[in-house]
């Protein structure tokens, strides 16, 4: 309402995050500001992205500069209307600081989640296990060829508050353990299996992205009963082909100049890829059993930029409700894979999308999740 003033603060994009670093201001002092619009490129430790206005106003100070690290929660702008004085925005801006100073960041500390390592039968496999949800059951997320627990950042981050999330790292990535046996989709949807069990989940909602669709995929095949529902972000299993320059890229490239466009391909908006994200790809690579790992499962899943296994079949049988998100843009695996999906299937193409709708529509993916869990 008029006269307001409305602090815009550092978002908090994943439940880990604690800081991160103002990479580019997109809105300045004196623009009229829509809720939802975007005003500015926020880097963490893991990816730059899009921080999208939390509400409507006339943008009146950049409070952070470019380059500006600070802890979430700190103020990095205020929105007001004209009316509102510059006297009354700086009354505003050192009161805020002040009590932020006093009362220090122990809200979010508080709110960290960290994940864990447990033991599956004969594997360790890290764990994040994230939201309350007591009522129904909790959403699964299995993330993709060469990625981790911290691609659903964005994902686990926004629903941790309506329901019990859990994300983990398949083995062969992360902190998992490298053994992979063959590396096929179906021999990691029998070590999901076995986590659930360890976990004494009976029944969850299921969201694999990538090579993670299709071990959902073998998931929702082995134990139907099990998976509640599917969300496929950008799912293997659906198509015939892959891009086979992405994945002979990912695993051969072992420098900064020649990962980075590789993992570009990734996304549409290419400045989304940070420094910090291909040197944490570079480390991982670097770690005992890791190249072997990623190898295995390459072999086992992807051939000559083909697909080895296609799970449509599976969509045939499975009684629960399925939503497919891919983006329109993807390089990895292309949006034709959502042609021709049983009719009970809701597909959603999302526009100036590439591989990673998760990270790049983020609201979108998580609005859509929530839909099909909800149902």
């Amino acid at each position: 309402m008029a006269g307001t003033i409305i602090p815009v603060t550092m978002p908090k994009f994943g439940l880990a995050m604690t800081e991160g670093k103002i990479a580019g201001w997109l809105a300045h002092p004196g623009d009229d500001i829509s809720a939802g619009a975007e005003l500015a490129e926020i880097e963490t430790t893991k990816i730059t992205n899009v921080y999208e206005s939390p509400a409507s106003g006339i943008l009146r100070r950049q409070v952070a500069s470019e380059g500006e690290t600070l802890p979430v929660g700190a103020l990095i702008g205020v929105l007001a209307e004209g009316e509102v004085t510059d006297d009354e925005i700086d009354s505003f801006v050192t009161t805020f600081q002040s009590e932020m100073a006093t009362t220090g960041n122990d809200d979010e500390a508080e709110g960290a989640v960290t994940p864990e390592i447990i033991t599956v039968g004969s594997r360790r496999i890290r764990v994040q296990d994230a939201g309350k949800g007591a009522d129904g059951a909790p959403l699964l997320l299995i993330h993709g060829f060469g990625g981790d627990l911290t691609n659903w950042m964005m994902t686990q981050g926004g629903l941790a508050g309506q329901v019990r999330v859990i994300s983990f790292d398949l083995p062969g990535h992360g902190e998992s353990t490298k053994d992979v046996g063959d590396g096929s989709p179906a021999t990691l949807a029998a070590i999901t299996n076995d986590l659930l069990d360890t976990l004494g989940l009976a029944r969850v909602h299921v969201a694999g992205h990538s090579l993670g669709g299709a071990v959902a995929l073998e998931l929702a095949k082995i134990a139907p009963s099990r998976v509640a529902s599917l969300t496929l972000v950008a799912p293997a299993g659906l198509g015939d082909t892959i891009n086979e320059a992405f994945i002979d890229g990912f695993i051969n490239a072992d420098r900064r100049k020649t990962l980075e466009p590789v993992l570009q391909m990734l996304v549409h908006d290419k400045a989304l890829i940070s420094r910090q994200m291909v040197d944490g790809i570079i480390r991982f690579k670097r770690l005992d059993g890791a190249m072997a790992a990623l190898n295995a499962i390459a072999r086992a899943s992807f051939e000559n930029g083909r697909q080895k296994e296609n799970l449509r079949g599976v969509l045939e049988r499975f009684d629960g409700r399925v939503s497919v998100i891919w983006g329109a843009e993807d390089e990895i695996l292309p949006v034709s894979g959502a042609d021709g999906l049983p009719a009970k299937v809701a597909v959603h193409v999302l526009p100036d999308t590439g591989h990673m709708p998760q990270l790049e529509r983020s609201a979108e993916v998580n609005d859509l999740l929530t839909a099909t869990i909800s149902a």
